[in-house]
């Protein structure tokens, strides 16, 4: 039962009649793992606090450099030096202090990752780690929890829904090369400001209707912008028979 002070916090999104009290319910009862609090985990976490969704698990062993400023819209200049997680963390708790924060301040690794994905509810992929992502894909097939993924670099972005249990593919069917040999990256690629900012809300999005049952979601569909043109695609993504990291759900 939402308090007084929630219904006046949340009262936009309670307003919308296929989302309601209920909707806002669900988000406050869930738990959400963010991997990464960089340029896309930053927007990202930062919508999913001020939305209501009740519990975040923030993740990253990175610390705030000079040069994250310029997109990175949970960290100041004053969290320079601190941990990205942490200072995060720090804005969450002055946008929305009803969040519950746990912090994670290292980089997770393979092992590490079932204990903390089978407790979460959602999966964001907000990391830019090539082997810290196939990790993560297969843990959320391995807990069966759906995995909102995205990618951003120079005007260019993308967001996809990840839930091979439910049906589509998983992150290995759209990238089989976990080698990550031929990846781009925003500090040899560059990256403008506000395209972070862009595809990090929508990861927050497909969160909140993946959570309350919102909308139609990105499962299985490839969301692909190029702001510079304003050029927007979807495109379906079909499972791999012959995926190594999915293919026994299929079996």
């Amino acid at each position: 039962m939402l308090n007084d002070e929630q219904l006046l916090r949340y009262n936009r999104q309670i307003l919308l009649n296929d989302f309601d009290v209920e909707g806002q319910e669900r988000l406050l009862q869930a738990t959400v793992l963010v991997v990464g609090l960089g340029g896309l985990g930053c927007p990202a976490a930062l919508y999913l606090a001020a939305a209501g969704v009740g519990r975040l698990l923030l993740a990253d062993g990175d610390t705030v450099e000079l040069s994250n400023l310029q997109r990175q819209i949970a960290h100041r200049t004053a969290d320079i030096g601190e941990n990205k997680a942490r200072s995060a963390a720090a804005a969450i708790e002055a946008l929305n202090p009803g969040v519950a924060v746990e912090v994670i301040p290292r980089q997770l690794d393979e092992a590490s990752m079932p204990g903390l994905v089978e407790g979460v509810d959602l999966v964001l992929d907000a990391t830019d780690n090539y082997p810290v992502r196939f990790a993560l894909n297969r843990a959320c097939i391995a807990a069966g929890v759906p995995l909102v993924s995205a990618a951003a670099v120079r005007s260019e972005g993308q967001v996809i829904v990840f839930d091979p249990l439910r049906g589509g593919p998983c992150y290995r069917c759209l990238y089989p090369d976990d080698s990550a040999s031929n990846a781009m990256n925003c500090s040899e690629n560059g990256v403008l400001a506000p395209l972070v900012g862009v595809i990090g809300s929508l990861q927050a999005m497909e969160a909140v209707k993946l959570l309350t049952g919102y909308g139609d979601t990105l499962r299985g569909k490839l969301l692909v912008l190029d702001l510079r043109s304003m050029e927007m695609h979807r495109l379906n993504v079909s499972p791999r028979p012959d995926c190594p990291d999915c293919a026994h759900l299929r079996g």
